[in-house]
């Protein structure tokens, strides 16, 4: 079966994965973070990709970006990649590299934002590894954009950071999770019925799984 094209678009939310080849850790600690963080604050000021959030994990990295042209989300991808590979192995003393295969993304839509950002920060408890502090009374992050959902869970910092805390604490249902990673791994739209028919017009490429199995036949 051919591999469809991926599905990017200009000034959607997209959720974005990069998996780590097996054996290799993506991460290894602090160190790594803060330069894969540097690379992606670099490439995300050259692409004018909007970031609103970030899960380093041990294998996976995971993103929620706004890019201002389908082609600025390969571009800001790649460029991260030379930046932050080329520095991991240099300190690592290894060879070669590092994500497996090409990146997989879903576009989300506007509705559902904050189920994506409570999905990719909610992905570690640990600090540093995610951007949830940024929204929950931590350290502010200069790299993260909020989206405009969060600015509407409160009128005050406080209220928007207690709102934002609840949602982390409620976590993201087993159902919906599942949900959010096959479509970021399938390359498909996340949201509903109307939003996929509307972006259908924009894509060249079906935007959710066919049924599986043969079609039936007309009687």
């Amino acid at each position: 079966m051919a591999r469809l094209p991926r599905l990017a678009l200009a000034d959607q939310v997209h959720l974005v994965i990069q998996r780590a080849i097996e054996g290799r850790p993506a991460f290894a600690d602090e160190i790594d973070r803060r330069a894969y963080l540097d690379a992606l604050r670099h490439a995300a000021h050259e692409e004018h990709v909007a970031v609103h959030a970030f899960a380093l994990l041990d294998q996976e990295a995971w993103l929620v970006l706004t890019p201002p042209t389908p082609q600025a989300l390969s571009r800001l991808v790649q460029a991260v990649g030379r930046r932050y590979v080329g520095a991991c192995n240099r300190r690592h003393a290894r060879r070669g590299p590092l994500w497996e295969g090409r990146f997989r993304s879903a576009v989300i839509e506007p509705a559902r934002v904050l189920e994506a950002t409570v999905f990719v920060d909610g992905q570690s408890d640990a600090p540093g590894l995610t951007s949830a502090a940024h929204r929950s009374g931590g350290a502010r992050e200069a790299l993260i954009t909020d989206p405009p959902a969060y600015w509407q869970l409160g009128n005050t910092p406080f209220e928007r950071e207690a709102a934002y805390r609840a949602l982390l604490e409620r976590g993201t249902p087993p159902a919906q999770a599942e949900r959010l990673r096959r479509s970021a791994l399938g390359g498909w739209a996340y949201g509903g019925a109307g939003f996929v028919e509307g972006l259908q017009a924009q894509a060249a490429r079906p935007l959710h799984p066919r049924p599986r199995g043969r079609p039936r036949r007309t009687p």
